[in-house]
């Protein structure tokens, strides 16, 4: 059966289910402010037990960065994912899912081919332009001043 591209787009057009916009527009609001809550919280945590407020501004990433983690080692993630949407990969939280997921994906090819080389395949171009936007804008820094 020979389409055209513009009858194909309307037969998936017609045949893929309807997205619940507000539904998921509400849950990644709730979501990612729960998060926030609890970076929140940490740092009020943080602050508490006696950190300077230099320490607490690492900690508190370095432990949602951890419970991310944690959480899609667990396969817990991705079913809040499923849930919360958007509002969980907005957060730093999202960072540390989007590297751990694939580093599991394919830690059966093992360490380094599989593990180590696949963990930044979604993550890396974010790091890769985050590096280099950060070295040049020092760059122009430095040539400014």
């Amino acid at each position: 059966m020979m389409m055209t591209n513009a009858e194909y787009s309307r037969l998936a057009d017609r045949m893929s289910p309807r997205s619940p916009l507000l539904r998921n527009m509400v849950m990644a609001y709730l979501f990612g402010g729960l998060i926030c809550i609890a970076g929140q919280g940490l740092s009020a945590l943080y602050e508490h037990i006696g950190l300077s407020e230099e320490h607490v501004a690492m900690a508190v990433p370095v432990t949602l960065i951890f419970i991310g983690a944690f959480l899609t080692g667990l396969r817990i993630f991705d079913n809040i994912a499923k849930i919360a949407g958007a509002g969980t990969l907005v957060p730093i939280t999202g960072f540390a899912n989007a590297i751990v997921s694939p580093a599991m994906e394919f830690k059966s090819e093992g360490l380094v081919l599989g593990l180590s080389a696949r963990m930044f395949t979604i993550a890396g171009p974010v790091l890769v332009f985050g590096i280099s936007a950060s070295v040049i804008y020092g760059i122009v820094l430095v040539i400014i001043k």
